[in-house]
């Protein structure tokens, strides 16, 4: 099976977004789980396959008005063949373990269909409307999630973007590198939201253990015994989110002038922690590669008995750095910024708010999202619910 979800020919893509199990094997066009009805009036379960001229990318009309099936004859409702497009049954090796045994002739009144969608809903369409009869609801549509394809960092296909119609303005977001340094409450949900995205590669830094209170501000939930593995963050976090995207990259360490190599070459970097004595190095090496890079913090302090602070997040880009330096934007020295926050208080929903600000200043900054404000800094305060802006480019 090979498709490409960035650039898939329109036809193909139309069918994936309206819930068809389809793929392209061995060059042919497979739609699996088509429902039809046997000799028995059994409602069973077949596969339709056709040739597919053109590439994966580039769509080509249909040469054929034919295609193949594989299953038992299909019948109407009433148990009788269905002859009309019935052409001639002999088992046939497509290739691999994907066989046939009927082709079938259904020629469209035009003399030829547009494009491999028709094609394919057509020959859905006679087969299943049979099968509706007798069983409510039974559909070609089944929505079944499609394992993902050769140059695609998911694991299964994305549907959500085609379906939105929002699919160039996904693939803006299509970039080789993210690296994110600190996975604690909020670098976390950081992954958390990058790792929907098709990033090529998404590196995790951090030297610390997956320890108990780190379940508690962290996406998800951790079982018992996943805290009694006792596994390095990154390694914790590798595990989980693999299963959506492949290119997860562990990097079990801290961020020293050792491991500063790390940091190059990547089109984006969050930094996630609090250790702000190391933030300097961190920051200028980033600025000597001219990698932009998205810095964020909270101050988390109790007043009359209840917790108050902000959220801040800034941002540094090749074309706009001054503001790191000159207005003192992020915390550079022991003790600043960290207030309550830094006795690990669980405040999951400000870790997640923080790396919502963080993500989505991210996607304005490649093109997902609008961006009127151009900002570089923002603090959200969290008794007042007020965002301000400031450092616009």
């Amino acid at each position: 099976m090979s498709l490409r979800p960035t650039n898939l020919r329109s036809d193909v893509a139309r069918l994936l977004d309206d819930g068809y199990e389809v793929s392209i094997e061995y060059g042919h066009l497979v739609m699996r789980g088509v429902p039809y009805v046997n000799a028995s009036r059994q409602v069973k379960r077949g596969i339709l396959v056709s040739t597919l001229p053109g590439s994966i990318t580039e769509q080509a009309a249909p040469d054929t008005h034919q295609v193949w099936f594989s299953g038992e004859f299909p019948c109407d409702a009433k148990g009788r063949p269905l002859t009309a497009i019935g052409n001639a049954s002999q088992r046939h090796v497509i290739g691999g373990d994907l066989t046939v045994d009927h082709h079938f002739s259904s020629k469209p009144k035009t003399g030829q269909y547009r494009d491999h969608f028709e094609k394919m809903t057509t020959y859905a369409t006679i087969l299943e409307s049979p099968a509706a009869a007798i069983e409510l609801g039974a559909t070609a549509r089944t929505g079944r999630v499609i394992a993902s394809y050769d140059d695609s960092p998911f694991q299964y296909f994305d549907n959500a973007s085609g379906r939105a119609s929002i699919t160039a303005i996904t693939n803006k977001l299509r970039m080789k590198s993210v690296a994110i340094i600190g996975l604690g409450g909020t670098g976390s949900y950081v992954l958390d939201f990058v790792a929907k995205t098709p990033v090529e590669e998404i590196h995790l830094i951090d030297g610390d253990v997956f320890e108990q209170h780190n379940a508690f501000r962290a996406p998800g939930a951790s079982s018992f015994g996943q805290l009694q593995q006792r596994l390095k963050k990154v390694d914790h976090y590798a595990q989980i989110y693999s299963r959506l995207h492949r290119g997860i990259v562990p990097h079990p360490c801290y961020v020293d002038e050792e491991s500063l190599e790390l940091l190059e070459g990547h089109d984006m970097v969050f930094v996630c922690i609090d250790a702000n004595e190391v933030k300097l190095q961190i920051i200028e090496f980033l600025e000597s590669a001219q990698t932009p890079f998205i810095d964020v913090g909270m101050g988390i302090d109790e007043v009359d008995g209840g917790l108050t602070g902000q959220l801040r997040t800034t941002v540094s880009t090749p074309s706009k750095r001054h503001h790191v330096h000159d207005r003192r934007r992020i915390p550079l020295m022991p003790g600043q910024g960290d207030n309550v926050y830094s006795r690990n208080i669980q405040v999951c929903e400000l870790n997640a708010m923080n790396a919502c600000l963080a993500v989505v200043r991210w996607k304005k900054m490649f093109g997902f999202y609008r961006d009127t404000e151009r900002e570089h800094f923002s603090i959200y305060t969290i008794d007042g619910n007020h965002v301000l802006n400031e450092d616009r480019a």
